[in-house]
């Protein structure tokens, strides 16, 4: 049900309906209403609790009491039989219908996620949804007469306000059948937009004004979680967005009642007055300033004062259209904060990416200097979704390690992952040059912060349209509509839509406990140094995407990548349809691929009336405010929707419908279109073929952040490699071995396990020696080669020209030497990367190679060689890696997982010497050798449980105690692990006793 429009005093018939739908009546539920909710709980009731127990009662159970027997298949088939056979089939059905109820409920109390299906229960999980949502629609129907709930919408009487137009939004206790109503008036609203734009058309765009006809449009305060526009406007009473200008023009410069000016077409306010064109209709516009009798006093003298303000009473409207003023509508460039304010932080700051900006320039040119490949600038120049990724891959590596060393996977434990090759090694080193994991930390702090101190103010979460990164490092936040003042250390921008950051005081939050506050925001590209990311869920409508397929799924894939993997969102559901590269693997829990829009449809029709049931039933008005407070549990996770292929006219209209109030339910549509005329688009966006994202409504001309798909292939192919659930072909191969007989002695050893030192060579004279410290130990951890701007991104994250990293390079090589042989013990291999000669070991390397030899070697067959080799390998474990590290450098470690890889072998070594010493009843040697390793890996659960056994080898029943009241208090809160917990009870069954008492 649209808003109610009149017809101007002109006659003119009344203008189409806006796309967002608009206040409703309340409706009161009928006697009707209530019997039929009566009679789904009646049903369910019945079907759920009558219907086994009339089977039980008058046949009786079905199922044999004991274990059937081969003559029992022999027996004659009676009637009784049949009957039995019939109840069983009965039985399943009720079992597969209870199960439908129990989903349906699931996904409707929640307010998350979609309901899975259960199979083969098409009609039956119907008839439970239908029996649910009748149910649900009872439960919101209460919960919107409870006191102190939003207001749920405009009575008739608060509708006949005068001769005003109003410019209100969708109010956010709207739900229930309500919704389902505003819903579905989209369809209808979006036909009428058709025929007028086509009446328009008809008639070439004749607007002329008749004489005296002059009306006016006065904004008022809105009630929704969204601000009128002028788009909106001429929407509404013009019959076509478009030709928003003409309202523009005819108001441009002219002074308001608050003293203000229209200078931007997406700056008005509530309160002000706009001169309509003539042929302006619906609304209930003001005709003539004296002709408002229903107007306040005050608000007809505004529109009296304001009349005769300007020179474009008459003519204004017969501007033309593309006079160059520009529009950002909603979505506006934020300015840069003075330079002064930051002192040499923001100084370093700003050299810091004027340098990162010249590294990537670089990103193709080393094509032409003999190496065979450059880095792919796509992923060079996104660095939060380059961070977003490099760690996901992260996580996914060291869940493989963990999983392998607890499933006792051989080969993979301690091991290196699969090294990647050709353009999967270059979309790493590309991911390891471009990411920028402190940006994507300190975004994250500032809006979980932003959200506990808004929720500690007792204030709810402003709707936020975007998020601008500029240059400098700060953060602006787009607000919808004016909120006030910020909560400090956050400031007004330019105007009071503008909330602002600034990095250095993002950088003094710390963690909290809080849900993250805008999880759809994703970014789109750059403009003038600062880096848009568009909130996705907070648009009111959908967001089109026009182009060439190819140019669309560019953008596609890295905005869906990007929400899958980013660091500032808690977890999120993303559909994916017409998507021909499967991006599942970087995101299981969150990336699902549906075949087709019919499937979408379905799908998106379940989650949308679920939600408004679900926020109804909680009292909430928006999924905003599920996410601070009280109900902060809720979490109100997002759910965005992906659509690469251009949707039918008919599937388009759905989609309309859908995403009419889609904002307040926390679901945002991305729809992409040949033509770029796309029904129910709330905002218009094209990709050109030059890589620029144009929207020309909103004024942004961006640099578009794409995803391409020779990098969507080679990003999942790293993805793929990791997957713990992989059978890796190449798992049992030794990682890099060196010699370590007396022959093999290296002419440069450094010891990276505890603090690092290095043997066979003089340290560097001058500032410049840790710096080429670290550089080695970058390299000694890769055996397989270091990009060189792998390098010069770990050493300087804050960025570095060429020639200084060449010079380093120059430096470092001059630094190791070279080999008897002439040969430099830095080189490069074919590939243009740095690599080290084997004569240039890490005791990590040697480490790596006793184990190796001790299991797979020599020691396999002679118990003296294992043993031997495996003490030496204990002995080489000083500490954690790296232990006297310069706080502050480094960094790059953050994306190892060395820190997985470490722990895990020492355990796997100590575990092995245990084993060694177990088997000739040494159970105090076995003892030493696991409190060894657990000084390096003290959270390996496999240890503890060899510590409990070998401490039982010693039959000493008080220390085994003793060792299991350690183990308990260690394990605090969480209690012990199952495995643990089994084997205390096999080994020592009255610890519980123990524990109790000391408690």
């Amino acid at each position: 049900m649209a808003r109610r429009t009149t017809s101007s005093s002109t006659g003119s018939s009344p203008g189409p309906r806006n796309r967002t739908p608009q206040p409703l009546p309340r409706r009161r539920r009928t006697f009707g209403d209530f019997v039929k909710a009566f009679g789904a709980f009646v049903a369910l009731v019945v079907l759920l609790v009558g219907v086994p127990g009339a089977l039980v009662v008058s046949v009786g159970w079905p199922f044999p009491h004991g274990t059937p027997e081969l003559a029992w298949l022999q027996q004659e088939i009676t009637v009784g039989t049949f009957i039995h056979v019939l109840t069983v089939i009965v039985w399943f059905a009720w079992a597969q219908f209870t199960a439908c109820v129990l989903v349906e409920m699931k996904a409707a109390l929640s307010g998350v996620g979609l309901p899975n299906r259960v199979p083969g229960a098409g009609g039956s999980q119907l008839l439970a949804r239908q029996l649910v949502a009748a149910l649900l629609l009872v439960g919101a129907t209460a919960a919107s007469l409870t006191p102190g709930l939003s207001q749920l919408g405009q009575s008739l009487e608060g509708n006949q306000r005068g001769s005003v137009a109003v410019a209100q939004q969708t109010p956010g206790g709207l739900f229930g059948q309500q919704q389902e109503q505003a819903a579905s008036s989209a369809a209808a609203a979006i036909a009428e937009q058709a025929a007028n734009a086509a009446a328009h058309a008809d008639s070439g765009g004749a607007h002329a004004a008749k004489e005296g006809d002059t009306k006016y449009y006065r904004i008022q305060p809105p009630e929704g979680r969204h601000h009128d526009s002028l788009w909106e406007i001429a929407e509404r009473h013009l019959g076509d967005g478009r030709r928003y200008k003409e309202i523009y023009q005819l108001n441009k410069d002219r002074t308001q009642p608050d003293g203000s000016k229209l200078s931007e077409a997406s700056l008005i306010r509530p309160g002000w007055i706009l001169e309509m064109p003539g042929d302006a209709h619906g609304g209930e516009l003001v005709q003539m300033p004296d002709e408002a009798p229903k107007v306040s006093e005050q608000v007809q003298q505004q529109i009296h004062d304001y009349s005769q303000t300007g020179d474009h009473a008459q003519g204004g409207g017969q501007k033309q259209q593309g006079q160059g003023d520009r529009d950002t509508a909603h979505i506006q460039l934020p300015h840069q904060r003075p330079g002064g304010d930051q002192g040499s932080g923001h100084q370093r700051q700003q050299n810091q990416n004027q340098n990162q900006q010249q590294q990537r320039a670089q990103a193709g040119s080393e094509e032409g200097s003999g190496f065979s490949f450059g880095l792919p600038e796509a992923l060079v120049g996104a660095p939060l979704l380059a961070a977003g990724l490099l760690g996901a891959l992260g996580r996914r590596r060291r869940q493989a390690l963990w999983q392998s060393a607890l499933g006792a996977v051989g080969g993979r434990r301690g091991m290196e992952p699969p090294i990647p090759t050709g353009s999967a090694a270059d979309a790493q080193d590309a991911l390891l040059v471009g990411a920028d994991p402190e940006g994507v930390r300190l975004l994250d702090l500032s809006l979980r912060g932003l959200a506990a101190a808004l929720a500690a103010e007792s204030r709810p979460l402003p709707t936020v349209y975007a998020a601008w990164l500029s240059g400098n490092g700060d953060l602006h936040l787009q607000l919808a509509q004016p909120a006030g003042k910020p909560p400090a250390p956050w400031q007004l921008g330019q105007d009071q839509t503008f909330w602002m950051l600034a990095r250095t005081d993002a950088e003094r939050y710390e963690d909290v406990d809080t849900a993250a506050p805008y999880p759809g925001l994703v970014s789109l590209g750059t403009m003038d140094d600062s880096r848009l990311l568009l909130n996705l869920e907070s648009v009111p409508g959908i967001v089109s995407l026009s182009g060439s397929a190819s140019d669309r799924a560019g953008v596609f894939a890295s905005v869906a990548a990007e929400l899958a993997t980013n660091g500032w969102s808690d977890r999120m559901t993303i559909t994916l349809v017409g998507f021909g590269q499967d991006l599942t693997p970087l995101a299981p829990s969150r990336l699902r691929h549906l075949d087709d829009i019919e499937a979408l449809v379905e799908t998106m029709e379940a989650e949308t009336r679920q939600r408004r049931g679900a926020l109804g039933a909680a009292g909430h008005d928006s999924v905003l405010t599920g996410r601070t407070g009280p109900a902060q549990h809720t979490r109100w996770a997002p759910h965005l929707v992906l659509l690469a292929a251009e949707p039918s006219a008919d599937d388009a209209v759905k989609l309309a419908e859908l995403a009419a109030d889609a904002s307040r339910l926390g679901i945002g549509y991305l729809v992409g279109t040949e033509s770029g005329d796309l029904p129910g688009a709330a905002w218009e966006m094209e990709i050109t073929s030059q890589g620029k994202l144009l929207a020309p409504l909103l004024g942004l001309e961006l640099d578009a952040q794409l995803l391409p798909v020779e990098q969507q292939r080679a990003v999942v192919e790293l993805f793929v490699e990791a997957d713990p659930e992989r059978e890796d072909a190449n798992a049992s191969a030794p990682p890099f071995l060196v010699d370590i007989s007396e022959q093999g002695r290296p002419a440069v050893y450094a010891r990276l396990v505890g603090p690092y030192e290095i043997i066979g060579l003089e340290t560097p004279d001058g500032e410049r020696s840790p710096l080429m410290h670290e550089a080695l130990a970058l390299l000694l951890l890769h055996r397989e080669g270091v990009h060189p701007r792998v390098l010069s991104s770990a050493l300087w994250p804050r960025g570095v020209t060429e020639d200084v990293r060449d010079a380093l390079v120059e430096r470092l090589r001059g630094w190791l030497g070279h080999d008897p042989d002439g040969t430099p013990r830095l080189g490069t291999d074919a590939t243009g990367r740095l690599t080290l000669a084997k004569s240039v070991v890490s005791d990590l390397d040697v480490l790596r190679s006793l184990y190796h030899e001790a299991t797979q070697g020599k020691g396999v067959n002679s118990r003296a060689v294992r043993g031997r080799l495996l003490t030496d390998a204990l002995v080489l474990v000083r500490g954690p890696l790296l232990a006297d590290r310069v706080q502050g450098r480094y960094g790059w470690l953050t994306h190892e997982i060395i820190d997985a890889q470490l722990p895990l072998l020492v355990a796997d070594i100590g575990l092995a010497l245990s084993a060694f010493h177990l088997e000739k009843d040494r159970a105090g040697q076995a003892i030493e050798a696991l409190n060894a390793s657990l000084n390096s890996a003290p959270g390996d659960e496999r240890l503890w449980n060899e510590l409990l056994r070998a401490t039982h080898a010693t039959g000493d029943s008080d220390r085994l105690k003793a060792l299991a009241a350690d183990l308990v208090s260690r394990s605090g809160a969480r209690g012990l692990p199952p495995r643990t917990e089994a084997l205390l009870d096999e080994l020592l069954p009255t610890w519980r006793s123990g524990v109790a008492a000391a408690g």
